[in-house]
């Protein structure tokens, strides 16, 4: 199993285009997964530090803005309008307008934030415009970072543990999502 995964990403290394686009896909299944193993592909040279930086940009906005037009959609559905139940609506949208910038760009940091966040932004229709800047500033940085410390890491591991070098990786990956599920429950715990 492990030379086969090997074997397919030096196949698909002859392809950039096919990289990208798994990129982007796999941004929107786990965008923090996703970005250590783009960082590994980088370390394994089969895909250039930019094109990754960029495909990881790209499939993690747009799935951003993918959340923010689900909530769109459902605020005009009414049964999902029935779910909802919102004491004062006009309020709520107004103080999320008046806000989203600050509340989109800090929920980038905290875990577990982003799902409900985003499709309450999308759902009071607080203004795609700044939400997506916000996303996308906030991107740069949580992204950039991770991915960084992702290279630095994954050159690690791929040069020091030999065949044990796809196990240090699973283990890598598995590290950044139990992180973030365990950040998730922190914040659940202080509420």
């Amino acid at each position: 199993m492990i030379h086969s995964l090997e074997n397919f990403l030096a196949s698909s290394a002859h392809s950039p285009i096919i990289q990208i686009l798994i990129v982007i896909l796999a941004t929107f299944i786990l965008e923090d997964a996703a970005t250590v193993i783009t960082a590994i592909q980088v370390n394994l040279h089969t895909l250039g530090a930019g094109e990754a930086l960029i495909a990881l940009y790209i499939g993690i906005v747009t799935g951003d803005i993918g959340l923010y037009g689900m909530g769109y959609l459902a605020a005009r559905w009414p049964p999902a309008r029935k779910w909802v139940e919102t004491p004062d609506r006009a309020m709520q949208k107004k103080w999320l307008t008046n806000n989203l910038f600050r509340v989109v760009f800090v929920s980038r940091f905290i875990p577990g934030t982003r799902l409900p966040l985003y499709t309450a932004c999308g759902f009071f229709n607080a203004g795609l415009k700044v939400f997506t800047l916000a996303t996308f500033l906030a991107t740069l940085i949580w992204t950039s970072a991770l991915f960084a410390l992702s290279l630095h890491i994954g050159n690690l591991l791929l040069t020091h543990l030999g065949q044990w070098r796809w196990a240090g990786i699973a283990g890598f990956v598995l590290i950044i999502i139990l992180m973030g599920h365990l950040a998730t429950r922190i914040q659940k715990q202080k509420k």
